[in-house]
């Protein structure tokens, strides 16, 4: 089987080792991975920001970028709802039903959550809201974590609360969207766990800053690191995530 990866714009230029991770993941399962250079960004900030137009443009342009491909795989539940939720009102239904998060493909079109990872901590899972209310991922994720051999996945409460980022929300409502990350951050914190694991490094890198910031002060509780699903997924006992 061969895919198209739509690594999106923070893997892009924040965290390509996500989109290394998602090509060493799909590798080892036999599935060989395209990178069409065409791509770039999907037109979402655009599309919430009230710019349709430039949002189209941009629709356009990816699914020009993936015509060809049969199954797109994005390593983000945002963009993938973005495609498959907003991009008919673009005029770009076509590329809509090719597109799937990872997870989906994974366990959906491969039929696999066993995929042979290895990660001997405790985790726990923050399912992202664009996954979680557009896409419906369900536990597909969390079927997959638990499958991870030496993986302790440990439950937080209101897991299904949002963790503040929402793009621009975070920019105009700053205090809100913060006081959120506090809240999610103090829960896995309270569950015990060593990493928190999402599908989308937007709310990961929000999380993240959260965390780092709470530990800055001497009496702050450390840590936690957080890893997107597809790096936990790519570890194993050979090549170990670091």
């Amino acid at each position: 089987m061969r895919v198209a990866l739509f690594v999106t714009c923070v893997n892009d230029a924040v965290y390509p080792s996500t989109g290394i991770a998602v090509v060493k993941l799909l590798e080892r399962l036999g599935v060989a991975v395209d990178f069409p250079a065409g791509q770039t960004c999907c037109g979402q900030p655009q599309y919430n920001s009230g710019y349709r137009e430039q949002a189209r443009r941009l629709a356009r342009r990816t699914a020009a970028a993936f015509a060809d491909h049969r199954h797109v795989v994005v390593p983000s539940g945002s963009c993938a709802a973005m495609v498959r939720t907003h991009y008919a009102r673009l005029g770009e239904a076509g590329l809509a039903p090719r597109v799937l998060e990872l997870s989906e493909f994974l366990v959906d079109v491969l039929g696999v959550t066993d995929v042979g990872a290895y990660f001997p901590h405790r985790v726990a899972y923050h399912p992202s809201c664009h996954g979680l209310r557009l896409l419906g991922l369900g536990e597909r994720p969390r079927r997959l974590l638990a499958a991870v051999r030496g993986l302790e996945l440990v439950e937080q409460r209101g897991p299904e609360e949002c963790c503040g980022f929402g793009g621009a929300f975070a920019v105009k409502n700053p205090d809100v969207s913060v006081a959120m990350g506090r809240d999610r951050v103090d829960a896995v914190r309270e569950a015990g766990a060593e990493v928190l694991c999402g599908a989308d490094n937007s709310c990961l890198m929000h999380l993240d800053g959260v965390a780092r910031a709470r530990t800055a002060g001497a009496s702050a509780a450390a840590g936690p690191r957080t890893v997107h699903l597809a790096e936990i997924l790519a570890s194993t006992e050979e090549e170990p995530l670091r």
